[in-house]
């Protein structure tokens, strides 16, 4: 009788400090760009989840937000995300950014270590570090009970290969619990609306980004291959607002113009976008307008 290759599956969450590179990594392992990216600490507000799919094994894998001390009810939000994300996982997966390694990198590594299930440590960045500070930071590392630890360059791809086989290695014979052809369970419109957020981000001043959120007021079919999407960018300030328009609608339709070039690769249309701008003074600390604009926080 012929024997069958053990299938390997499971949860695995993503943690670590702000702008560390885990949605990068995310991305760079299930080859599809679910996270949005950016140079702005904190991009990441909801778990996200990506799916990498093989004839042997299934990676889920749980994007969080970066560890912080939470300062309004959304950060309240995105660390009750990273909490729930990491309730169940049969995986935690730690990634530490090597050109910024702080006291707080080791402690959240000693509060990794403490779970009841494989903690797998992620040294990113590696393409910008010397061989010789690499092996400090690993020395460092080192005794604080990791099952493993992957130097890797998100950006680059070195070291994926080897990180996704540790990974298999450390996860339980299990079931395929999504489809092949499935790489995420966000929904179209939420991606949407934080490809819309990445590129505030990338353009904005940094006082502007934490309090730019954005919601999805329609998406319909205007005609055959061509998708009409109806969007609104809220900031908390009367001046925020006109940073985000610029001079004469400019930024806006940077914002824009970028956005839909994203959006036309996700959806596979030609997308006709059309964004406001409006002002909700302190949105982050009001519940319904946490909710409005998909921070559930039940």
């Amino acid at each position: 009788m012929k024997e069958t290759t053990p299938f390997h599956s499971g949860f695995v969450t993503i943690v670590g400090r702000p702008n560390v590179g885990k949605s990068t990594l995310m991305n760079a392992l299930i080859r599809e760009k679910i996270a949005i990216v950016s140079a702005k600490p904190q991009t990441t507000r909801s778990r996200i989840m990506g799916i990498l799919t093989d004839p042997a094994y299934q990676l889920v894998f749980l994007d969080t937000p970066g560890i912080h001390q939470p300062r309004t009810q959304l950060g309240e939000y995105m660390m009750k995300a990273v909490r729930d994300a990491m309730d169940g996982t049969d995986c935690l997966l730690m990634l530490a950014d090597v050109t910024s390694l702080g006291e707080r990198d080791l402690a959240i590594a000693r509060e990794m270590t403490g779970k009841k299930v494989p903690a797998i440590l992620g040294l990113n960045k590696i393409d910008l570090t010397s061989r010789e500070s690499l092996l400090e930071i690993i020395a460092r590392f080192d005794g604080l009970g990791f099952d493993e630890i992957i130097p890797i360059s998100a950006r680059t791809g070195d070291g994926l290969d080897e990180l996704t086989r540790q990974l298999v290695k450390h996860l339980p014979e299990g079931p395929h619990y999504f489809p092949d052809d499935m790489v995420t369970d966000q929904p179209e419109r939420l991606i949407c609306a934080e490809l819309i957020r990445e590129k505030a981000l990338r353009h904005l001043r940094d006082e502007v980004p934490h309090g730019v959120g954005v919601e999805m007021m329609g998406i319909s079919q205007a005609r055959e291959g061509l998708t009409e999407i109806h969007a609104t960018i809220y900031c908390e300030r009367e001046a925020h607002k006109g940073i985000i328009i610029g001079r004469h609608g400019a930024m806006l339709q940077t914002i824009g113009s970028e956005a839909r070039e994203d959006i036309e690769r996700l959806l596979d249309t030609h997308v006709n976008l059309k964004l406001w701008v409006k002002v909700r003074p302190d949105w982050r600390n009001r519940t319904e307008d946490l909710r409005s604009l998909g921070y559930d926080s039940k």
